[in-house]
């Protein structure tokens, strides 16, 4: 079976998935850590990117928001958090428990140190990570993230059990992937409720594809997304306060003001809880900025990490 050379260590299992849903080549396998198996997928080259992910998600839906903030140049690491897709949650619900699984995926895989990437409910992974693996967490960087305790809608509390319950019928989750993939401009009211900023991300040549391989991947393999996410909401909703001078790494916070899903006070709050984070603030944006303002987020990113002599590696 292919491998995956890792600095001279060469991976069993892992297999080449062609660009398809997820719009990158990438290798996908299991990793078997003192903590537990992690599947995880890998692509690129250069410095490297932990990319974790949020609710419903899973290592596709990390790659895809990987894809979105960083450009070429970046070797980006995806793992499936525990409860997500092929890895189990065990005794991992919590951020902590995560944060020392990604720090022994990091060791597996032969890597030192990596950015942080941390979008929306994983931020609380990565602010764990950040706190307890200083010397792994070259940077952190959060994206819409949830930084205290979340009041989770009513609508969205309803919504999984639904989901849930839709996940048990045959044929149905296939139904609602068709939906995603061929009504994409319909479905994509989920994400984006501005239809003037959801036209103009779905138009957009980069930010298009990837919202649409992020909305064709929520009903894949469904069933296998709710443990994590159901697990996520009890989390959030139990959130305790980051201890004071817990993160002393750098640390951006990107966030946009229209988000409905994590108030941008979650961004204000981290920011004014760690010395040194900067803020970049996405006017009007909703809780997916990183497709409505792609450019933005990209050279907030870059101006970020320049100084920190993280520069994509040279094709």
């Amino acid at each position: 079976m292919p491998g995956h050379a890792v600095e001279g260590h060469q991976l069993s299992g892992f297999l080449p998935v062609p660009a398809g849903t997820i719009p990158c080549p990438h290798q996908l396998g299991m990793v078997e850590t003192q903590f537990g198996p992690v599947e995880v997928a890998l692509t690129g080259h250069g410095p490297a990117v932990l990319a974790l992910h949020g609710g419903m998600g899973g290592y596709d839906m990390a790659l895809i928001l990987a894809l979105g903030a960083f450009p070429t140049g970046y070797e980006i690491i995806a793992p499936s958090r525990p409860g997500f897709l092929g890895t189990p949650m065990g005794n991992l619900e919590s951020a902590q428990a995560q944060a020392d699984l990604f720090a022994a995926l990091l060791t597996r895989l032969g890597r030192q140190q990596a950015i942080v990437l941390a979008p929306s409910a994983s931020a609380p992974v990565g602010l764990a990570f950040a706190a307890r693996h200083p010397e792994r967490c070259a940077a952190l960087i959060m994206m819409s993230p949830c930084t205290k305790r979340l009041h989770v809608p009513w609508h969205v509390r309803a919504r999984l059990p639904f989901m849930q319950a839709l996940a048990r019928l045959p044929g149905v989750a296939a139904g609602l992937q068709w939906l995603t993939v061929n009504r994409a401009g319909w479905c994509a009211r989920g994400l984006i409720s501005d239809p003037e900023l959801r036209a103009r991300a779905l138009a957009h040549p980069e930010a298009g594809p990837l919202m649409r391989s992020q909305l064709a991947i929520l009903f894949k393999r469904l069933a296998e997304r709710l443990p994590g996410t159901f697990n996520e909401l009890v989390q959030l909703t139990t959130l305790p306060e980051l201890p004071e001078n817990a993160v002393r790494v750098p640390v951006l916070v990107i966030h946009g003001t229209a988000d409905t899903m994590v108030p941008f006070d979650h961004a204000t709050h981290i920011a004014v809880a760690i010395p040194g984070a900067r803020l970049i603030t996405i006017e009007g944006g909703e809780h997916s900025c990183l497709f409505t303002h792609i450019e933005q987020m990209r050279a907030g990113v870059s101006g970020f990490l320049t100084p920190l002599a993280m520069t994509p590696a040279s094709a």
